[in-house]
């Protein structure tokens, strides 16, 4: 089984960054696209970014762009998300997720195979 660990999250002050990572491990499998989704208390999971493998091609919430980065390395099976100008509605628990295949959305949480167990980000004052 693929197992996927997140880490870098923490209480931040507004306006503060923070790099968030996730190392895949397991089984060989096949990374078409890699993706971060949050949650906070009371709504649902939401879509932030994600990456294509192979190309690298991007894709961003209309809520995180120009403000957040999603990048990857092949070689470690590692996803990161660099988070600028961070606000308190950012708060929210972090997943990454893998998708195997291209056949589906990338925004849409049930399109990806494999979940981590999420970090905590807090952006507060």
């Amino acid at each position: 089984q693929v197992q996927l660990v997140e880490s870098g999250g923490g209480l931040v002050q507004p306006g503060g960054s923070l790099r968030l990572s996730c190392v895949a491990s397991g089984r060989t499998f096949t990374t078409y696209r890699m993706g971060w989704f949050r949650q906070a208390p009371r709504k649902e999971r939401e879509f932030v970014a994600a990456i294509n493998w192979s190309g690298g091609r991007t894709y961003y919430a209309d809520s995180v762009k120009g403000r957040f980065t999603i990048s990857r390395d092949n070689a470690k099976k590692t996803v990161y998300l660099q988070m600028n100008s961070l606000k308190p509605e950012d708060t929210a628990v972090y997943y990454c997720a893998v998708a195997s295949s291209g056949g589906g959305n990338y925004y849409t949480h049930d399109y990806y195979d494999y979940w981590g167990q999420g970090t905590q980000v807090t952006v507060s004052s």
